[in-house]
């Protein structure tokens, strides 16, 4: 049965995302910034709607009291592609993701993402590359939008954790703003680089604003780990239970 509705979640995103893309494609020239995104973030909601009665993934967030009012850069666990199509639809503002300049040739997707106000870092720009990811963040948090990474780079497994980069918190005092840490366990329902998906409930927990004034990158992004791998082990204990992760975590911190 699992398979069976997995099947049927894969037949859908490749049935109804390309022609989504396609008319969001040929509608956004004739559109602003803010109804682009609006019509992007309605393929968001409709998946998370699939994804719930499909194959019974639901979610519940925790301390979204937290989010600030103003500008602020949001860095997230990552372990699926969950939460990268979820936080759009789930989050008070629009966000602005930081993704590397190859996905705007993937036909479709990447074309009507080129038309989004979001940041694309060139890899092979190499020094430079942060001074423009800099650049357009701070014109994307002018605009209203909160800036959106995932430290560890790349998806982690469950009950695994990954080397924190300081790209997001050197952004964050680049550009004077807070960082808001985000745990969360998608990849329980959402496996990463797994066909199947899996029936559950999401935690999403949105911790307090770090305040930036005054630290370092190295002091901002040992704060962000320290806040979101203690709050991974409350919210989803059983994963770190059998690993070495948590003593070698706290031991660290």
């Amino acid at each position: 049965m699992l398979f069976i509705r997995s099947l049927l979640l894969f037949i859908y995103l490749i049935v109804f995302t390309a022609p989504y893309a396609t008319a969001c494609f040929i509608a956004f020239p004739f559109m602003n910034a803010d109804r682009r995104y609006r019509m992007a973030v309605g393929w968001c909601h409709t998946t998370l709607f699939v994804a719930r009665w499909l194959n019974g993934i639901r979610y519940r967030i925790e301390g979204f009291e937290n989010l600030p009012d103003g500008p602020a850069v949001m860095l997230s666990k990552h372990q699926s592609a969950w939460e990268t199509l979820a936080f759009p639809a789930l989050m008070p503002k629009p966000l602005c993701y930081v993704f590397k300049r190859e996905l705007l040739y993937v036909p479709f997707f990447g074309w009507a993402l080129g038309m989004l106000k979001m940041v694309h870092i060139d890899r092979k720009a190499g020094k430079y590359a942060f001074e423009s990811v800099t650049r357009q963040g701070k014109v994307r948090m002018a605009e209203g939008a909160w800036v959106i990474m995932f430290p560890e780079g790349t998806r982690t497994p469950v009950g695994r954790q990954g080397k924190y980069k300081t790209g997001g918190a050197r952004f964050a005092l680049a550009a004077g703003a807070p960082v808001v840490p985000v745990a969360h366990n998608a990849g329980r329902v959402w496996p990463r680089n797994s066909f199947i998906k899996y029936p559950g409930i999401v935690t999403v927990s949105i911790g307090k604003p770090i305040d930036t004034t005054g630290l370092t990158p190295d002091e901002v992004n040992a704060r962000v780990e320290s806040w979101i791998e203690s709050e991974m082990r409350r919210i989803d204990p059983a994963a770190y239970r059998d690993t070495g992760a948590a003593s070698a975590t706290t031991a660290r911190i």
